[in-house]
């Protein structure tokens, strides 16, 4: 056994590692860091993390629940660190994970990784506690210098992941599911134990011309569904969950071949005015403290809001972006979602915007007080295309065309939420051309796991026994 593989055998057992050791392993993660891009480029399948905040024994919980690295792919969307009692463990769990499986676990910078932030809300403290001085809080602040900024993921797949995790009950390998349902599912939620919990149904659309006036975007009409004899429901919360789509006369407009699958950008908060592209995030020199303003700041700062344009965050960093600023940047970046972290969700998961940004939030019972669940959420590969990744943020090969209308119809485009924007034709007229009718690029299958915080006593230890019964 190698000393990294020791190293992470002990961290595993919530066990700090010696100092020289900790040095010699920031200065490996450093040295792998360096030659990553801002914008990190990485290839589905993977699992997508949000905040963890030192919660150790949660960690642990969440590999348990979507699998061990390196069976399972990950990326982990910043703030390892603060708030929990081991903010240590934990980033130096994944930094020797990255160092010793470098293509399988992605780590991207949160707002906590910061000198200014860590010396308020705990990790200068717990690193002063258990080495005696701060020589270990500074080699873990260079390493946050290091970490990118981003994460671009290519490769998804409009169809749900393959599910490899299931739970062995009675000796055999169970998994509860709803009763099956007519229609691409692009959405599912399953429990920590595996089980469905709700299932999502790609929309359906139809093209259908109508005399004298530009073509029509429709929702297909629905149909009732049976009720699950089980106690899991069906999701309704997307429109035409359970519908049966109209035979289209030119072709489906929400449900397209898989490689029609936009990027996913991951942040850990969101977006800035200063950032039009993606090459505006990879030029910005990112191996510095986080600044008070700018872009970098912005980045690490920005929440999503029901507003349109920009706003004041009351954070007093970063700014507010509304659901047009979303859906601008996603279709100049070829982009079918950002996945961001950085808020607390209650639910685990939160999907904003017509699915174009999602919050994920991985860190149970936060501050081991506020109750909540936590997710991560799995994207899986689409392998249609024999290994080609197709470019993004070229305006290249945005869309794809699906058949043709009748004169007259005009040439329309789809945007997020279904409706139609007329574009002008060659002879600047919007309402003639040859009506063809565009994809939109299709948010990715994904799968949302959803799991409580790992039974634990008043300080964030092992509980001998579940939490709940220490109130009886």
């Amino acid at each position: 056994m190698s000393d990294l593989d020791r190293a992470i055998a002990q961290l595993r057992a919530c066990r700090p590692i010696p100092e020289p050791q900790v040095r010699e392993l920031c200065y490996r993660a450093r040295e792998l860091l360096i030659e990553e891009a801002n914008v990190v480029t990485v290839d589905a399948p993977v699992t997508i993390c949000g905040d963890i905040h030192g919660q150790f024994h949660d960690l642990m919980e969440l590999f348990r629940v979507a699998g061990d690295v390196p069976d399972t792919s990950y990326l982990f969307m910043g703030d390892f660190v603060d708030r929990g009692f081991y903010s240590l463990e934990s980033f130096l769990l994944l930094l020797c994970l990255k160092v010793r499986y470098p293509d399988r676990i992605t780590l991207i910078r949160g707002n906590h990784e910061s000198r200014q932030i860590t010396t308020v809300y705990g990790f200068y403290d717990e690193c002063v506690r258990k080495y005696g001085s701060a020589n270990v809080w500074r080699y873990c602040c260079e390493v946050f210098d290091y970490l990118a900024l981003g994460a671009l993921i290519l490769g998804a797949s409009t169809d749900v992941p393959e599910n490899r995790m299931q739970t062995t009950q009675g000796g055999g390998d169970t998994q509860t599911t709803l009763p099956d349902v007519e229609g691409e599912i692009e959405c599912e939620v399953l429990d920590a134990s595996g089980e469905v919990r709700e299932k999502v149904l790609r929309r359906q659309f139809s093209v259908r011309p109508e005399a004298g006036a530009g073509s029509r975007i429709s929702p297909a009409p629905e149909r009732d569904v049976e009720e699950p004899s089980s106690p899991t429901r069906e999701s309704r919360s997307s429109p035409g969950v359970g519908a049966r789509p109209q035979q289209p006369q030119m072709g489906s407009l929400f449900k397209p071949p898989p490689t029609t699958t936009g990027a996913l950008l991951c942040v850990h908060g969101g977006l800035s005015p200063l950032i039009q592209n993606l090459n505006a995030i990879r030029l910005l020199d990112r191996k510095q403290e986080v600044p008070h303003e700018g872009a970098m700041c912005d980045l690490l700062w920005s929440d999503p809001d029901d507003i349109e344009g920009w706003g004041l965050s009351p954070r007093g960093a970063g700014f507010l972006f509304g659901a047009d600023i979303v859906r601008k940047f996603n279709h100049a970046n070829d982009l079918s979602m950002i996945c961001r972290a950085h808020q607390l969700v209650m639910e685990g998961y939160k999907e904003m915007f017509d699915k174009q940004i999602v919050t994920v939030w991985s860190a149970p019972n936060y501050c081991y007080r506020c109750g909540n669940v936590a997710a991560v959420m799995e994207v899986g590969e689409d392998g249609s295309n024999g290994g080609a990744i197709r470019r993004v943020g070229n305006g290249e090969g945005r869309r794809e065309m699906v058949g043709h209308g009748q004169e007259g119809m005009g040439s329309r485009n789809v945007v997020g939420d279904g409706q139609t924007n007329g574009q002008p034709n060659a002879n600047g007229n919007g309402n003639e051309g040859s009506g063809a009718v565009f994809w939109n690029l299709a948010t990715p299958g994904r799968r949302y796991r959803v799991f409580e915080a790992a039974p634990q006593g008043t300080r964030g230890m092992p509980a001998k026994k579940p939490v709940g019964e220490y109130f009886l």
